[in-house]
């Protein structure tokens, strides 16, 4: 039985993950600071636990294992990530972690870590037009990310790769294109775009009025949840490092995001477009590389994904409403 630790089970793509390995018949343990929030966890032994703390981490990397997972992180929409109030937490705990990860993985021997970068590591004057964003792989240098999150994933992927220089290391680093889908965050502050806006069109009437930041005219690209998940494993049973990008290549603006999600509600709704953090101007999944690479790309369209996602949510709506 192949063996797997997922850091970050707890979260979105974390517990995702972890089911995915499970039913490829691995042993899983996972760790995070919390349970998943919205589905029970699949692995074999969860812990919760801090993994800025190197106590933890060793810890939880207390031997050789086949795969670590490190998909932990101090991360958000833009809202969150966006905000410079949060600047230096957003880089010195994901940094922490990263650093513990590293270092107990090399000292157990473990050959393969899957690190999760993000699309923030982009050059932001590469992505100024919203309708022609450049965010071809080897266009992350010079760089120039938008936000101090962007930075501390751009350092980290240089860690994982110098262990892989230095030590013999196999690890594996993917570029994440806005991830979205059932069983993520919703509410409160750190859900992303299509979360929010699910979240906005499910709790409005016919015909009623929503809020987007900005002129909704900045673009981005969504990936549904499945497809990210299938892209890890692939990259993983690859002989390819990367970085490589894990996203949809379909740009769509955030007016027309709003647009499709109605649809799906079946409801007619209105946009206020109001002040806030929008990041750039256009940002899309060039996938030139991993279909190079990998021999594949995501194949699941963004309606059908906003669909299941869409119907999810309103029904955590609904039954938030009910405790009320």
């Amino acid at each position: 039985m192949k063996t797997a630790i997922v850091i970050g089970a707890g979260g979105f793509i974390g517990s995702h993950v972890a089911n995915r390995l499970k039913a490829d018949g691995y042993w899983v343990r996972g760790v995070d600071l919390k349970a998943p929030e919205f589905a029970s966890t699949a692995c074999d032994e969860f812990f919760i636990g801090d993994c800025r703390n190197p106590q933890v981490v060793d810890f939880i990397i207390d031997q050789k294992v086949d795969q670590v997972f490190q998909l932990a992180a101090d991360m958000g929409g833009i809202g969150y990530i966006g905000n410079v109030d949060n600047d230096a937490d957003v880089m010195t705990n994901s940094a922490k972690i990263n650093l513990n990860v590293a270092d107990a993985a090399c000292r157990q021997g473990v050959e393969q870590v899957f690190f999760s970068s993000s699309a923030c590591v982009y050059n932001e004057y590469n992505q100024v037009d919203p309708q022609n964003p450049d965010c071809r792989e080897d266009t992350a240098y010079p760089a120039h990310p938008d936000t101090e999150y962007g930075w501390e994933k751009l350092f980290s992927e240089r860690l994982y790769l110098s262990y892989n220089r230095q030590y013999g290391m196999r690890n594996r680093i993917a570029r994440f294109h806005n991830i979205f889908g059932e069983h993520g965050t919703w509410r409160g502050g750190k859900e992303k775009a299509p979360a929010a806006i699910c979240r906005k069109v499910a709790m409005a009437s016919e015909g009623g009025e929503i809020e987007v930041w900005g002129d909704g005219l900045q673009t981005r690209s969504f990936l549904h949840i499945d497809d990210c998940v299938e892209g890890i494993m692939r990259l993983m049973n690859s002989d390819f490092e990367g970085p490589v990008n894990i996203g949809s290549d379909y740009l769509i603006s955030i007016n027309d995001l709003v647009l499709m999600v109605s649809g799906i509600a079946d409801k007619t709704i209105t946009i206020k477009h109001i002040d806030g953090p929008q990041g750039v101007r256009g940002r899309n999944s060039n996938n030139d590389l991993i279909r190079e690479k990998l021999n594949w790309v995501p194949t699941q369209d963004l309606h059908a994904g906003l669909t299941k996602t869409y119907n999810w949510i309103a029904q955590q709506v609904k039954a938030a409403n009910e405790k009320i």
